[in-house]
């Protein structure tokens, strides 16, 4: 009986010990989960801290960045003004040169081989050359058009320049490496006035051509179309100084 007794007093002490044991146990469990959290808390706090440095000093360096980008623009503005110019100078030297299309009032000169004839129908001391048009009037005809301030010339459509050359091959003319017929098509930009008085003045190139039997015909235009100079432009001696 005695036994029995002790037996369940040790089985009731041996349950309490148990439930306390549990309970202790669950409450160091938690205590650490705690400290755990605790420390995760303050780690992620330094994580921030640390992205937060990071985000200031980026922010510091995007408004640097910034105002670099102004000075740049400000820059370029002032140099697009610069080149601006320089484009404007490098297009008018393009005019000058005939490498852009341009169009103005001027005049117009047509010359034709004189077809009435042939040389059946001319006496022996009669020269049929003198009815049609040659290299030389060309020339002469360019170099009048010029002298009286033309800007912009042109033979049937071929842009004259420094760089032209007018020749005859046989029986046709050459210009600027083209072959051209009559009828011949001479456009001139420049004073209509001018360059019809002077071209049309009595005892001019074009009026000994009339006598001799060409064809020619002049005539104002208040817009006329010239195209550029279509070859390359080649230089070999000449070198920027």
């Amino acid at each position: 009986m005695k036994r029995w007794k002790i037996a369940l007093t040790l089985g009731i002490v041996c349950f309490i010990l148990t439930i306390a044991i549990s309970i202790q146990f669950k409450t160091i469990k938690d205590s650490n989960s705690t400290v755990s959290q605790t420390l995760t808390g303050n780690e992620l706090r330094d994580q921030v801290l640390k992205w937060k440095e990071k985000y200031d000093k980026a922010s510091k360096d995007l408004e640097k960045s910034e105002n670099k980008l102004e000075e740049i623009r400000l820059q370029a503005t002032q140099n697009d003004e610069n080149a601006l110019n320089k484009e404007n100078e490098i297009k008018q030297d393009n005019v000058l040169l005939g490498l852009t299309d341009v169009s103005g009032s001027g005049i117009m000169i047509t010359l034709k081989d004189n077809n009435t004839v042939n040389r059946s129908s001319l006496s022996p001391l009669d020269n049929i050359e003198l009815y049609l048009v040659h290299a030389g009037d060309l020339v002469e005809v360019v170099n009048a058009l010029r002298n009286a301030g033309a800007e912009a010339i042109s033979i049937n459509g071929q842009r004259i320049t420094n760089f032209t050359s007018i020749y005859c091959a046989g029986n046709v003319v050459v210009v600027n490496g083209e072959k051209i017929s009559s009828p011949v098509e001479i456009k001139a930009i420049g004073s209509p006035e001018l360059l019809y008085g002077s071209i049309t003045i009595p005892g001019g190139y074009l009026e000994l051509m009339k006598e001799t039997g060409v064809m020619v015909e002049v005539n104002k235009a208040d817009n006329i179309s010239i195209g550029k100079y279509e070859r390359v432009l080649n230089t070999q001696y000449m070198r920027n100084e």
